[in-house]
Parts: structure tokens; C-alpha cells; sequence
């Protein structure tokens, strides 16, 4: 995954989860082995996703490696993440859930039962998001208030 725009679409409701898209473009959590310059685009290799639900919103969360680590060769999938790197995959769910509390907010949630969804999810959430993106560039999704420049 290299460059891809995406948009989490406000106007569709997820047919599973019945929460609507948070009018952002989705998150990327990188776990390689080491930091990422700031502001950097880096090509990455999508591992798996969490559905979190933010203030009644769906935020997708794709955790993904760096296409240049070496970790790289080993994870292919969520499931290669507990096994290669333990408790990874928790640790960025529990930060996620937790992260707004100082400003009084209440915790996040997740669907699916708060399980990280495969790869081969993460890249259909991938290819969904590009298309609501695609969409709302070229006029036929209503971009509401949301901005578009030209």
C-alpha cells in the first residue's frame, strides 16, 4: 500500500457494525522496528484491521509493517504479528481505546469483538475507502461541509 487516498465515507452505514464512517481518511498504525520519519509516505504491507468505534463512528485502524523492515519477511497477516511480535496488536488496541480519556472523553470501542481483522480484510477496507475517496473527488458522493479544494 503506497500513496493510496482513502476517505471513511460519513453518509454509508457499515452493514454489519450500524455506524457511519467518520469523514477522515483512515488510520495507518506502522509496527516496524523502527521509527518513521514524520510526514514520511512509506510504502507498507497492510498485516490486519481493528473497527474502532469513535463517539458512535467507524474509524478504521489498518496495522501494517513497512515494506523496507525486516520484520517484513516474517508478517504477512495479523496472526504472524502475535507470533512474531506478542502482544503487539493489544497494545495498539488498548491505546486506541484509551487515548481520548485525558480530554474527558469516553473509551473507544470495537466491533468484531474487538478481534483484528485479517490482511485480506484490511485491504477490502483499503480498496473501499479509495473508491468512497475516489467518489467524493469526483462529485458523485456528497461531500456534505467537508472541503474538497480543487
Amino acid at each position: 500500500v503506497t500513496g493510496v487516498q482513502t476517505w471513511e465515507n460519513p453518509n454509508e452505514e457499515h452493514p454489519e457494525l450500524k455506524c457511519f464512517g467518520d469523514d477522515d481518511p483512515i488510520d495507518v498504525v506502522e509496527i516496524g522496528s523502527s521509527a518513521l520519519e514524520a510526514g514520511s509516505v512509506t510504502p507498507v504491507k497492510a498485516l490486519g484491521v481493528l473497527a474502532m468505534i469513535d463517539d458512535g463512528e467507524l474509524d478504521w485502524k489498518v496495522i501494517a509493517v513497512s515494506t523496507a523492515d525486516p520484520l517484513a519477511a516474517k508478517l504477512n497477516d495479523v496472526a504472524d504479528i502475535e507470533k512474531e511480535c506478542p502482544g503487539v496488536v493489544s497494545g495498539i488496541r488498548e491505546w486506541f481505546r484509551w487515548y481520548k480519556t485525558p480530554d474527558d472523553k469516553p473509551l473507544n470501542g470495537f466491533g468484531f469483538n474487538e478481534e483484528a481483522l485479517p490482511a485480506a480484510k484490511a485491504c477490502e477496507v483499503i480498496a473501499e475507502t479509495h473508491a468512497a475517496w475516489k467518489g467524493l473527488r469526483d462529485g458523485s458522493i456528497d461531500a456534505g461541509k467537508l472541503w474538497k479544494g480543487n
